[in-house]
Order: structure tokens, then C-alpha cells, then sequence
């Protein structure tokens, strides 16, 4: 897993002036903010709001309508599921519901040690293997419990 600077106001700032010319601004700050720092703080978005002259509702609702922006820091191990069809007709809600009590967190969750933050995602583009996950930005076809297992073990929680 990348490494991240630890939230900070002044770099935030930064970020944002830097690429508030740019068109349709939010997304690449946004982007930018979450590659920085691993996720978007609360603080961010009154910051994002003022600088870009936008309502702290509007970069709310673009911040959370994108699954991929997180609000919270994520474990040393990421593990997205996919929940869209091909995978739920192979499989995949079962594969989350033993993801999310092997790992005792549900998904959007982390586990109390910081290994493992458990993800749904809307599609990998891997249907003709499904059911696909994503493991630390590795895709991983054909999933069944025990690849699972395995994943789940090389996080050494």
C-alpha cells in the first residue's frame, strides 16, 4: 500500500489553489486531496468550498456520490468486492457476507487493527470471470472462499 502524509490544513490549502483554475476543478482537487493524504478530511470541503466559491453541499454531494473518495483513513490492505450483477449471480454476496465475519467489520468498515478495510465496488470489468475483487489495486478473477481466504491471510493481521 502507498504512504501517506498525515492530514494537514496548509497542504490541503496548497493543493486546492494549485488546481482551482483547472476545468471542473472539484474532481482533480478532490483526486489530488485523496492521493495526498489517503482520503478527504471533513476540513477539506469548507477549504474546497470557499476557494472554488461553491457551496460546502455541492462539494459534500460530489465527495460522497463517488464511491471512491474516502472520508475516513483506509487500512494498510484495501479489499474491494464486487457487488454488480455478474458477480452477485456467481456468488458475491456470499463471498461478502464471509469477507465481512472473517474480518468481523462490515463493508465501508476497517478492522479495529487497521489491516483491512473492507469495500464494495460496481464493477471491475471482469464478468467473464466473475466473481472479481480488487486487493490492494490487484484484480483478482474467479474468487471463491478459499482465494479469499488466502488474500485475507497475506494482510498477517
Amino acid at each position: 500500500m502507498p504512504s501517506y502524509a498525515s492530514w494537514d490544513a496548509e497542504t490541503a490549502r496548497a493543493i486546492i489553489v494549485d488546481r482551482r483554475a483547472l476545468p471542473g476543478a472539484l474532481l482533480p482537487i478532490l483526486q489530488a486531496l485523496q492521493d495526498e493524504f489517503g482520503y478527504i478530511d471533513r476540513e477539506a470541503e469548507p477549504l474546497i468550498a470557499d476557494i472554488l466559491n461553491l457551496s460546502r453541499a455541492e462539494v459534500h454531494g460530489v465527495l460522497t456520490f463517488y464511491h471512491d473518495f474516502r472520508q475516513k483513513p483506509a487500512g494498510r490492505h484495501v479489499l474491494k468486492l464486487c457487488r454488480a450483477e455478474s458477480c452477485q449471480a456467481r456468488g458475491s454476496d456470499a463471498l461478502g457476507r464471509h469477507a465481512a465475519a472473517t474480518l468481523g467489520i462490515d463493508f465501508g468498515g476497517t478492522t479495529a487493527d487497521g489491516s483491512v478495510t473492507l469495500e464494495p465496488v460496481y464493477c471491475l470489468g471482469l464478468c467473464s470471470v466473475s466473481p472479481a475483487a480488487m486487493f490492494d489495486g490487484k484484480v483478482v478473477g474467479r474468487l471463491d472462499e478459499n482465494k479469499l481466504d488466502m488474500l485475507l491471510a497475506e494482510t498477517n493481521r
